[in-house]
Formats: structure tokens, C-alpha cells, sequence
């Protein structure tokens, strides 16, 4: 594992590795899976956490089926609202719980849902660091109306007579629903071909989007999903989708970064972005970076990624083009293109023909502050903050953000082994450079945040099983 991302994995995903942590046995569901302890008076898991939240309150469930090392971990919250929904296996499948957030008090269950055959090596190998492919949950929002989506990636159709069709299977549940048994809305299936862990689901620009075929944060391949209508449209080449990239000499790899309602988001191979139709970064850029880079007239400005209606972009600033010189950063209205935010930082670029990146993008439920790694932004008052090291202070990088500016993250130290137990630290992003705060180490930090500021902690219990617990502030 690369130092750069070894914090962030620690802080956020170490437990799906199957790195222990500091809590205790919640005597919760067995390894069959099932209703976690809400369902009985259990004692709450002991957790060492910020002064912020209350340890004595909430509520925890274990998902004990889950796999030692995964690359994603079926739970998640609902924008807007205080739902928290976890997938569980049951004995004819998998079913969704979504509780509040912050009594834990179940809203609605839903029935077993049968996802397609798991694909050949979808079961992992520990031995040779490969993950597990599990189904997986995700909330979102499409034009107002707030979904949970279940999603699983194999086989339809295949049994002895015949070779089946490789999909991605979406089951679309209200975020609003009630019941003991409520079943899907709509179920999507979107022909793919990709080995075990190479599919992501994500809905940042106001659409699903599914894409496969290559390991990282974006797969060269995607469709757009309208779970309204259940309309799947497929991006077959990327590179055909902008004119710019027409038009440049090196405009390959490009890739679809959200869908929106307008259309794809395109990043370019080479560098440059847009939406088709829309609007192109050329247009949209900072005043301080050229239209273009180089020798050979490929475009400025790289995607980082896209959330909550905004994406993040970098840009090489005017005169410097090596990777190590200091870049721009902006956020900008993902449908308009609107500059937004900005800040001068040296983290560097992504490759622009890479799908990978090193942190993904967070936001605070409200939506105004946004950030990534270490770079962190106040959307209201159109400010950024550079986290990033400068040689003698030490890189951080945020896993959380409360509506109040209030963040959580880790001091990344690039010379420690990726066995040390990395420090945990606070900031306030309402402050010109964060003022951050060092938290005692083996303090856990949450995972996500809910409007009412309560935070979902990820911890693994003394049998290893991965347990969601939910605190509120004080």
C-alpha cells in the first residue's frame, strides 16, 4: 500500500483490511448475518473518541458477514436526511435496514433481495492481498427525491445450459419507505464486463453512474442510470463525447466523471474538462493558470472528482508544468461550471489518464464545506485551506466535516512505517488555516456525519466483525 494513502485507509477503511481496533465485543448478530443489537438490550461498544460526542449514547450494529478485507463497506447515510441504512445477509439474500441516525430507531426493513451470481475470484484471496467483492449500499438524492440503492456486481441467468450475462445489479428503494418487508421500487441491471473489483457505483452529479472494466475511482467504461425512469444510457468512448478532445494532440483515456442531468462530465485524457453541450473548463478556469499546458496544446485543468453538485478540479499554474510545483485548486457549480472556491496548494495533480485517487471527496451534510486529502474549502465564503505539508509542517488529511465547520483527520507522515497507529487530529474550517488541534492517538474518528452532528464510527469487535456505531454530540 502506497504511504500517501496508508492514512487514509487507516483512518476510514483499516477495518475492512482486518486491522483490529479499540473496541470491545457487542455480542451482537452472529456470522449468518441478521439484525444487528438494536434488537436487544446490548451494552454500547466502548469507544475512545473527540470530546465532541457523547460515548454514553447511541447505538451500535455489527455487520458480522462481512468479509476481513473489502473494498467497500455496506453502509451509508441519505443526503438530507438522518437515515443510515446497512445491508445484512439473510438467508434468501440481503436485506436493508435504514434507521435514524440519531435514535437508531428503524424506519423501515426491506424484504431478501436476490442480487445475480457472484462473478469467479469475487470471494477474494488474503493470501495474495486480493479483496472481497460484496454487494454494496449507497443513499442519494435524483431531482428532490431521496433513494437507497443495493447493488452487487455477477452473473444473470447463468446455470448449466447457459453462459448467463455479466451485470450490475441496481435495486432502488424510497429513502422514505416503512414497513418490515418493503420491496424495491425498481430493479436495474446494466450489462458489463469486468473482473472482481473493478466496478464503482456513484451518483455525485445528481444521476447513478456505473462504471467497470479498471481498478480505481473511475473505470474507463460507464453508463448513466435515470432510477426515474429506469433509462440506461452507455458511454462506449469517452474520448467522443467533448470536441475539444477532437481538437487536442493528445486527448486520450478520457472518462466519464458523474453523470448529470445535463449530461456526462468528462474528464480528458491529456487534460481538460466539461460537460458536452454545456460549458468546458477553457471557459470556467482561474485567472492565474493558462488555457494550456505545454508544447503540444493539451489543456489545463484536470478532474479530481465530483460531489454533492460540485467538482474539484486542479490546474498547472502559469509557467509551471512540472507535477512538483505548486498548483491551483478550484471548486466549481458542477452544471454550470461557476468557479466557486480556490486555493493555491502543492498536492499534486492527478495523472489525467488516471482512474485513480488518493482520497475521495467529502462533504459536510449542509454542503458547504467540501474537501479531499488535504485540501479542504468553504463553498459560502469562497475560501480554501492547503493542508498540505511545506516541509516542516506535516501533510493532514480529512476523513469528516460537521455543518459547523468542525473536521476530522490525520496527521500523514510519509516516513512512518504503515503499521504505526497514524495521529488523529481536529480542525475548525472556519478558520483561515484550520487551526488544527492533535488528538490523542488511538482517538477514533468518524466515518461520516449526520445533519444533526451525529457521527458513524467504524471499529472492528474483539471477533473481528465490523461494528457501525453511532454517537451524537454532547
Amino acid at each position: 500500500m502506497q504511504a500517501r494513502t496508508a492514512v487514509a485507509v487507516a483512518l476510514v477503511l483499516t477495518v475492512l483490511t482486518g486491522c483490529s481496533s479499540s473496541a470491545s465485543d457487542s455480542g451482537a448478530s452472529s456470522k449468518h448475518g441478521g439484525p444487528g443489537p438494536l434488537d436487544r438490550a446490548e451494552p454500547l461498544v466502548k469507544l475512545t473518541m473527540p470530546s465532541a460526542y457523547d460515548a454514553a449514547k447511541g447505538w451500535d450494529e455489527k455487520l458480522a458477514w462481512v468479509p476481513d478485507s473489502v473494498t467497500t463497506l455496506p453502509m451509508t447515510t441519505v443526503p438530507g436526511t438522518q437515515t443510515v441504512a446497512v445491508m445484512h445477509v439473510a438467508s434468501n439474500g440481503y436485506t436493508v435496514t435504514a434507521r435514524s441516525g440519531s435514535s437508531g430507531k428503524v424506519a423501515w426493513r426491506s424484504a431478501p433481495w436476490n442480487p445475480p451470481t457472484p462473478v469467479e475470484g469475487a470471494e477474494g484471496n488474503d493470501a495474495a492481498g486480493e479483496a472481497a467483492e460484496i454487494p454494496d449500499v449507497m443513499g442519494f438524492e435524483q431531482d428532490g427525491q431521496a433513494y437507497i440503492v443495493a447493488y452487487a456486481h455477477g452473473m444473470r441467468g447463468k446455470d448449466d445450459l447457459h453462459e448467463g450475462v455479466e451485470v450490475v445489479r441496481l435495486a432502488l428503494y424510497p429513502a422514505d419507505a416503512s414497513g418490515s418487508s418493503v420491496k424495491p421500487v425498481r430493479e436495474i441491471d446494466v450489462p458489463i464486463s469486468a473482473d472482481p473489483g473493478e466496478i464503482r457505483v456513484q451518483a455525485a452529479g445528481g444521476r447513478l453512474l456505473v462504471a467497470w472494466g479498471e481498478a480505481g475511482a473511475f473505470p474507463h467504461s460507464s453508463a448513466a442510470v435515470d432510477v426515474a425512469t429506469g433509462k440506461t444510457t452507455v458511454y462506449e468512448d469517452a474520448n467522443k463525447l467533448l470536441p475539444q478532445c477532437e481538437q487536442a494532440t493528445l486527448c486520450n483515456s478520457s472518462r466519464v466523471m458523474a453523470a448529470t442531468p445535463d449530461g456526462p462530465l468528462v474528464g480528458m485524457g491529456g487534460g481538460g474538462f466539461g460537460i458536452p453541450g454545456q460549458w468546458f473548463s477553457d471557459s470556467i478556469r482561474p485567472k492565474q493558470v493558462d488555457a494550456t499546458t505545454n508544447m503540444f496544446g493539451s489543456w489545463n485543468g484536470t478532474v479530481y472528482a465530483a460531489a454533492r453538485g460540485h467538482v474539484l478540479a486542479g490546474w498547472k499554474i502559469r509557467g509551471k508544468y512540472s507535477r512538483d510545483d505548486n498548483a491551483v485548486w478550484s471548486v466549481h457549480n458542477l452544471a454550470t461550471g461557476t468557479l466557486t472556491a480556490q486555493v493555491v496548494c502543492n498536492y499534486d495533480i492527478p495523472d489525467e489518464k488516471s482512474s485513480s485517487r488518493d482520497f475521495p471527496v467529502i462533504t459536510s451534510p449542509d454542503g458547504r464545506y467540501l474537501a479531499a486529502g488535504p485540501l479542504a474549502f468553504d463553498l459560502k465564503t469562497k475560501r480554501g485551506i492547503c493542508l498540505q505539508g511545506d516541509g516542516n509542517r506535516k501533510t493532514i488529511v480529512l476523513t469528516s466535516i460537521h455543518d459547523d465547520g468542525t473536521a476530522y483527520g490525520a496527521v500523514r507522515d510519509d516516513s512512518i512505517g504503515s503499521d504505526t497507529e497514524p495521529v488523529p487530529a481536529q480542525l475548525n474550517l472556519r478558520t483561515v488555516n484550520g487551526d488544527p488541534k492533535v488528538l490523542s492517538v488511538g482517538t477514533e474518528l468518524p466515518y461520516l456525519t449526520t445533519p444533526d452532528g451525529s457521527g458513524l464510527f467504524i471499529t472492528r469487535s474483539a471477533d473481528k466483525d465490523i461494528v457501525v456505531s453511532s454517537r451524537p454530540v454532547r
